[in-house]
């Protein structure tokens, strides 16, 4: 098939007027203007009108379990009530609630435009129960080992789920310590072996709290009294930032993905500065959990000066007030008013892609790409294109996954 718009936004290159895509399967086979595409006789012309068509957007960081918890905790005082806070709310649902909760997230983020999602999976037993996914989804093992878990049959059976061959489907898999205050070091090691073992992304939270900065460097705060309450070994504090406890032991390498970063020294930066450039970690900025949480201010021009492959994501709505990419760039226009729009559309697009290493695959329309495409309502100037996107409110209205017109 043809799909024609009055712009594709390719973010491969300019922006084209009257332009159309050509698909066949579920991959992208020639891009142009319509005149440019005569020779394919073959196959329908959908005609999308005045919309702007570009990639479905990637979110590089969710937490699908949680879509029930829209405004059910109030902006903490500290980092560390929030978690005392969401583990007496987890506590109190079971695993209808949590598969509820996943079909109620992946709704969301088709509503607002996301074809592609990296959601952190806390609870491996809902994998037997989870058909295929509705979007592209991966589906990352979030791993924990500062005390001992209940291990059941289902437990088992769902860890072993991650690692199944899904032939046909939307979903990929990955590992996720979920941060250095409740992973050990062992435990990334463990992971960065699977991970080259069997061919998976990685990611973990890292320094996303001062109450994170204190634990680790200065063996101190209410995080270090929580983690020392839960009989967590604390050795491994006062001797280092997070960032840096990851790196200079080896825990981590640029293939990680790491979310938040919202806590870095000078240090920190001299150590980032000093990795070959395009050899750190991509880093995952999540702009309406950072705002509820009133973080110390993002660093990102000084990340951005870096090189650093920065991309922009959601969390959780246990954090956040909704599971739209364009909420979270015009949160993030705001404190940065440098970024082009164009540049920030590369932070839910090119940029995730790359972080999943799936340049050329997704993120972009160019050929031989995956055809995951959505379309919005534009007024027709090409010069306000990139602007209107990123200014969109309304629910996306025609998207394409795999080649597959959704209804």
């Amino acid at each position: 098939m043809i799909v024609r718009a009055s712009a594709v936004v390719t973010m491969d290159g300019p922006l084209i007027k009257n332009g159309a895509v050509a698909i066949e399967g579920n991959r992208i086979v020639a891009v142009g203007t319509m005149p440019d595409l005569a020779w394919i006789s073959e196959g329908p012309v959908i005609d999308l009108g005045d919309c702007a068509l570009l990639p479905g957007l990637i979110n590089a960081h969710c937490h699908l379990d949680y879509s029930m918890m829209r405004h059910a905790i109030s902006p903490p005082k500290s980092f560390t009530a929030w978690v005392r806070r969401i583990n007496a709310l987890k506590r109190s649902l079971d695993s209808d609630d949590y598969l509820a909760a996943i079909r109620r997230g992946f709704a969301e983020l088709r509503k607002w435009g996301t074809t592609s999602v990296v959601n952190i999976e806390a609870f491996p037993e809902l994998m037997t129960r989870l058909g295929p996914s509705p979007l592209r989804t991966w589906w990352f093992y979030e791993m924990i080992d500062i005390r001992h878990r209940i291990t059941t049959e289902d437990v088992v059976a769902g860890a072993l789920a991650f690692f199944q061959n899904r032939g046909g489907t939307l979903d990929s898999f990955g590992l996720s310590p979920h941060a250095p205050y409740t992973a050990s070091l062992s435990l990334y090691q463990l992971a960065n072996s699977c991970a080259a073992e069997f061919t998976m992304p990685l990611t973990t939270h890292v320094a996303e709290s001062r109450e994170e900065m204190a634990m680790f460097r200065d063996a101190a705060g209410p995080l270090y009294e929580f983690m020392t309450d839960l009989q967590r070994p604390m050795t491994d504090c006062g001797r280092a930032t997070p960032f840096a406890q990851l790196w200079e032991n080896g825990a981590i390498d640029g293939r990680w993905l790491l979310a938040h970063m919202n806590e870095l020294t000078d240090g920190d930066f001299s150590l980032l500065a000093s990795i070959p450039r395009g050899g750190t970690p991509s880093i995952v900025h999540c702009p309406g959990s950072h705002r509820y949480f009133s973080h110390t201010p993002f660093q990102y021009r000084r990340l951005h000066d870096l090189g650093v492959n920065l991309c922009t994501a959601t969390d959780s709505l246990a954090s956040t007030t909704s599971l739209s990419l364009f909420d979270e760039l015009r949160t993030l226009s705001a404190t940065e008013p440098w970024l082009t729009p164009e540049q920030l559309l590369r932070t839910v697009t090119v940029n995730p892609a790359r972080a999943l290493r799936r340049r050329e695959k997704l993120g972009q329309i160019s050929p031989g790409a995956l055809a995951d495409l959505i379309a919005i309502p534009v007024s027709g100037s090409l010069r306000a294109v990139h602007e209107e996107i990123v200014a969109n409110r309304q629910p996306i209205p025609w998207t394409m996954i795999d080649g597959q017109i959704l209804p």
